[in-house]
């Protein structure tokens, strides 16, 4: 019997415990502040344990680490290198879905030293996005073609049929996250010259795609690129791009509420009391009892009936409504109001879409276009495909490291074939696919 423990419950977790739990020869222990979470993910599974456990109790979380097989991070990323640490420790292998930071990047020679691989990047945004990507790269490669540009999209979104509110949007991930993401500055390679965005204008820097099937979204570059080139063997490359998808609209309206300071993450303590109104007029330096809408359409040089004030005016930036918190940022206040407001409703799907667009250029002259879609749906009153996208890879990955399929040690993404394409045929066979199209180029 191999003992995975999970750390978090969180809204990815579900699927990825079930998977473990399907697996015959696995006992899953998930460990959570809130106690309650784990014990909903477990059910009354006999190979399953839930556990109280709060993330500052190291000596706890050792105990936790020596008792498995292996250890599955779904903690917020900044606990992740104090577990990697701990995994190393007691020579055990961990899986994580989320970016390797420069604190994870540098265990890499002491992982390696005691043989233990730490694999991170592998849920649907970093994870799927690698392992589809280099399956068509390698094939390229070994084609004896290169990569001259590639361009990839992901995004989060409602189903075309849930898509029911003015920002077209809905929480199935941290809200807290999402706001965070829209401080992150960008950097990708257009035409063999670097592009870089600072975070207050990433929202400012966007362009609309159309997926097929679906429509036209917005698209905003994804943090930096560049190291990509290395990561994925394309120094071939003239235009690199890693970008996230929404709606229409959402672009214009997330650069109002960064230029109007929401984003701010500088803790305050003079919002007990006050309603959306006054917090607002803090900002602007509005008149008490002045009109607010004209103001602040004044403030952010926009027009007053626009659709960002519309916005505005739907999340209830501009009612009575009380503050959701007495203490914390401008930040805080407005991840509490979106997730009130951006909520699925029981019975709606969400929709994962990863796009790429690769150009490939081969001896002879030949060049080609290649697109690779993967457009999955939420299960009405199951789980959404977030959660599926995300939790699945990770639980394959644990799968197969446990069964001695995955040898690899250190710290790692899944770019290699010796991991991407075993999971990828795993991936198929819980229904996610990717549709590829290709066509000749003229030089």
């Amino acid at each position: 019997m191999k003992n995975v423990l999970v750390l978090g419950a969180g809204l990815v977790a579900k699927p990825l415990v079930r998977y473990l739990l399907d697996q015959p020869d696995f006992h899953v222990k998930v460990a959570s502040r809130t106690v309650s979470k784990a014990e909903k993910l477990v059910g009354d599974h006999p190979r399953g344990e839930a556990q109280a456990w709060n993330v500052n109790d190291t000596a706890e979380l050792e105990n936790l680490i020596q008792q498995a097989d292996l250890a599955i991070s779904l903690l917020p990323f900044i606990h992740h290198t104090t577990v990697a640490e701990l995994c190393i420790r007691f020579q055990k292998p961990m899986v994580t879905t989320s970016y390797v930071s420069d604190a994870m990047r540098k265990l890499d020679e002491r992982a390696k030293g005691a043989s233990v691989l730490i694999l991170n990047e592998i849920g649907i945004d970093p994870g799927i996005d690698h392992m589809s990507a280099m399956k068509i790269i390698h094939r390229v490669q070994n084609e004896g073609g290169e990569i001259t540009s590639f361009y990839s999209y992901c995004g989060g979104l409602p189903a075309p049929e849930a898509n029911t509110n003015p920002f077209g949007y809905k929480f199935s991930w941290s809200p807290r996250g999402v706001v965070l993401a829209g401080k992150n500055s960008g950097r990708y390679l257009k035409d063999g010259k670097e592009v870089f965005i600072p975070g207050k204008e990433l929202f400012s820097h966007y362009w609309t795609i159309t997926i097929e099937g679906l429509g036209d979204f917005e698209a905003y570059t994804n943090r930096d690129s560049l190291p990509y080139i290395e990561t994925y063997g394309i120094d071939t490359v003239k235009s690199m791009y890693r970008g996230t998808l929404r709606n229409l609209g959402w672009c214009d309206t997330w650069k109002k509420m960064v230029d109007l300071g929401l984003l701010d993450e500088q803790e305050r303590d003079d919002l007990q009391g006050l309603s959306f109104r006054d917090f607002i007029r803090t900002f602007i330096k509005g008149e008490a009892g002045g009109d607010l809408k004209k103001e602040i359409a004044t403030y952010l040089k926009i027009d007053e009936n626009s659709e960002v004030i519309k916005r505005f005016e739907w999340l209830g930036l501009l009612s009575e409504d009380p503050l959701p918190l007495e203490k914390g940022s401008p930040l805080d206040v407005l991840a509490a109001r979106l997730l009130d407001k951006l909520r699925y409703e029981e019975g709606e799907k969400d929709m994962i879409i990863l796009h790429h667009e690769f150009i490939a250029e081969y001896p002879g002259r030949r060049k080609e276009k290649i697109t690779s879609t993967l457009i999955d749906f939420g299960i009405p009153g199951g789980d959404s495909s977030m959660s599926r996208t995300v939790g699945l890879p990770a639980a394959i990955g644990a799968k197969l490291i446990l069964q001695g399929k995955i040898k690899a040690t250190g710290v790692h993404i899944p770019v290699n074939p010796d991991i991407y394409e075993l999971v990828l045929k795993e991936l198929e066979r819980e229904g996610i696919t990717f549709k590829e199209k290709s066509e000749s180029l003229n030089i």
